[in-house]
C-alpha cells in the first residue's frame, strides 16, 4: 500500500495501512477521536487511559484534534514493540470468568454480567453492551456461556508478534553496530 511516507519495516506498514482507513481526507491525518478505533483495528485493546495517552503522544501541534501518521506509526511501534495495549491470554479470561461464576454453572446471566460492566473497572457505555450482547448473549438460554464468548473474542493479534520479529531485528542491528571496528584515521 502506498502511503507516501517511509516506512522501514511491516510493523510500521501495518500500522500506516490501519491508519489510513481512518484517514478520510487521504491528507496522512485522522481525526484524534478515531485513534482508539485504529489501536483496536490492529488488535490492541487500550484502556480509554492508554487512548487518550496515545493521542497526547500524536497530536499534531499545527492542527489540534488531529493525529499525523508519520508521528503515529513511530509511536506506536514502539508501544506494540513493548507490548503495550496487548488483548489478555485465553487463559486469563477463564481465570476471570471462573472467578466470576463461583458456582461453576460455566455461564453468567446477561444481568450479572451487564452490572459488572457498566460498573466495574473501565465502564461499558450502553451503546458498547448493546453492541456487545450479540456476541456474548446464547440466543437459546439468554445467557453468556463464557468459553464460547472467550472464543468469540479471541483472535490472535498477529501485529505483536510481527513487533517482536522488528524489536529483534532493530536489538541485533544495534549489536552489530556496536561489534564495528572503530576505524582509525592513521
Amino acid at each position: 500500500m502506498e502511503v507516501g511516507v517511509t516506512l522501514n519495516n511491516e510493523l510500521e506498514s501495518q500500522i500506516a495501512e490501519a491508519f489510513c482507513i481512518f484517514d478520510t481526507h487521504g491528507d496522512k491525518y485522522i481525526d484524534t477521536r478515531n485513534v482508539g478505533h485504529v489501536l483496536r483495528f490492529l488488535g490492541c485493546v487500550p484502556s480509554e487511559k492508554e487512548v487518550q495517552e496515545v493521542i497526547k503522544a500524536t497530536e499534531s501541534v499545527d492542527y489540534p484534534g488531529e493525529s499525523h501518521l508519520t508521528k503515529f506509526v513511530t509511536h506506536v511501534s514502539q508501544l506494540l514493540m513493548d507490548r503495550q495495549m496487548e488483548p489478555a491470554s485465553t487463559e486469563k479470561l477463564l481465570e476471570a470468568f471462573e472467578i466470576l461464576d463461583p458456582e461453576n454453572k460455566k455461564y453468567l446471566t446477561k444481568e450479572y454480567f451487564g452490572k459488572l460492566m457498566a460498573e466495574e473497572g473501565e465502564p461499558f457505555t450502553q451503546e458498547e453492551l448493546k453492541a456487545m450482547w450479540p456476541v456474548a448473549i446464547d440466543p437459546i438460554t439468554g445467557n453468556i456461556p463464557f468459553t464460547f464468548y472467550i472464543n468469540q473474542l479471541k483472535h490472535k493479534a498477529k501485529i505483536y508478534d510481527i513487533a517482536e520479529v522488528i524489536k529483534e531485528e532493530l536489538a541485533q542491528a544495534e549489536r552489530e553496530k556496536g561489534k564495528k571496528p572503530q576505524q582509525t584515521l592513521f
